[in-house]
């Protein structure tokens, strides 16, 4: 294996506090929201860069217009569904009371709003519902499982994060008889009509892990704003440095990573957990995840999507969480176990016998921390020749063998136990 470093467009915000309250003053938001009155502001459960600076950025915002503001957990059965879980994510993502400046009020409560056009009812958070005003703060990126104009961001967060398990339950179960992109739409229109959304904030992140965009949205403009975002945020998004690959191993899948654990836009295998489509890549062949992350507090959804793993992954997943979830988004077989090996040597060796007639010295292999963090990759040998051609890439070391110690093992830090000195991982 040899290290490369890629390059990925490096736009980003150097101070995202300020960005967020000239967003938030551009707004001019004191216009409509008197002295007093409560603002709830949507708090994910995914790992956004910098997100607990963001929030106390906005709370800070209402705080100076004299509002009252309050956090709402808006991660649909995210926590094991319930209000004590979704309050340990968000303290796991830097989010809490102290950090943020405001209470933080949690609940699996939920308002029938409205009717969809579909007939099914639309749920919205107790809290967030009963309050004056709702700020919904999110990130906008390609969705793991749906392709559309609208994918994940403020439209989905207005129906499946702020629908709570509910919601979430209910409108996974209709985009199983219409789609992704008439839901999302027919349920936001729903909220923004009874929900005194106030605003938008959209986060868009660049291939660094890093906040590339803040923008603060009239609720008027959501749907077309969100689109354009989407495009960009698609320019920008993290990606493995070569198109084929036999074996990618993975030292850690999590829901604070990804909404299956690793990002399929990524791994290419967003239709299908198994095999990139015809038009879809990159092309992965077997996929091998060492472990699960501590963030993800046990749910383990993405775990089917490779075909093996190592038994501590397996030992780290709480079933219960990971099996509501899934059977809440209705994709099943991203919370099926794969086959799983005492030790990471077994399970590479395992995988490697499955990639075809080529001999495992001479496969197509990559290892990366997840699915978030791209900058450096290790990479096969097989790749070599390529990669010295590449101007996108920096070859950072020479080829030498996977480190595997005693036991069989890999380094219990993953691939950032191998980065040379000065590296960026």
């Amino acid at each position: 294996m040899f290290r490369v470093r890629q390059r990925f467009d490096a736009v980003r915000v150097e101070d995202v506090s300020q960005a967020t309250r000239e967003q938030l003053e551009r707004l001019r938001l004191a216009e409509r929201i008197r002295p007093g009155q409560s603002v709830a502001i949507s708090a994910g459960s995914r790992g956004i860069a910098r997100i607990s600076t963001i929030l106390r950025a906005a709370v800070a915002h209402f705080q100076a217009i004299g509002a009252r503001p309050f956090l709402v957990p808006a991660m649909g059965s995210h926590g094991g569904a319930t209000a004590e879980g979704q309050l340990d994510v968000l303290a796991s993502l830097g989010v809490t009371e102290e950090a943020c400046g405001c209470p933080i009020r949690s609940s699996m409560e939920t308002v029938v709003a409205a009717q969809s056009a579909e007939g099914f009812p639309v749920h919205f958070d107790r809290h967030a519902f009963e309050a004056d005003h709702v700020l919904v703060c999110g990130r906008v990126k390609p969705h793991t499982d749906f392709a559309g104009e609208i994918e994940s961001g403020l439209m989905k967060m207005m129906l499946i994060g702020l629908g709570n398990h509910a919601g979430a339950k209910i409108y996974h179960r209709a985009i199983q008889d219409y789609n992704f992109d008439q839901i999302v739409r027919s349920v936001a229109t729903q909220v923004l009509a009874n929900c005194r959304i106030v605003a938008g904030l959209a986060i868009v992140e660049n291939g660094y892990d890093e906040t590339a965009r803040i923008e603060a949205i009239e609720p008027t403009a959501i749907v077309e704003r969100e689109k354009q975002l989407l495009v960009e945020a698609k320019r920008l998004l993290q990606r493995l440095p070569f198109r084929r690959v036999d074996l990618l191993i993975v030292d850690r899948i999590g829901k604070d990573i990804s909404g299956t654990g690793m990002d399929t836009n990524v791994v290419g295998r967003k239709f299908n957990e198994h095999e990139a489509l015809e038009q879809e890549w990159p092309k992965v062949r077997r996929i091998a995840v060492r472990d699960l992350s501590p963030g993800a507090h046990g749910n383990a959804t993405g775990i089917g999507v490779a075909e093996f793993c190592a038994s501590r992954l397996v030992a780290a997943t709480d079933w219960n969480k990971t099996r509501l979830n899934c059977l809440t988004s209705g994709r099943i077989a991203v919370g099926m176990a794969p086959f799983d090996f005492p030790t990471d040597e077994a399970m590479i060796t395992a995988a490697l016998g499955t990639v075809g007639l080529v001999e495992p010295a001479d496969a197509r292999v990559l290892w990366i921390r997840d699915t978030l963090r791209l900058e450096e990759v290790e990479c096969g040998r097989a790749y070599w020749e390529e990669a010295s051609r590449r101007d996108d890439l920096t070859i950072l070391t020479d080829p030498r063998p996977l480190p595997f110690d005693a036991t069989g093992n890999l380094p219990a830090e993953g691939v950032e136990a191998l980065a040379p000195s000065g590296s960026e991982n």
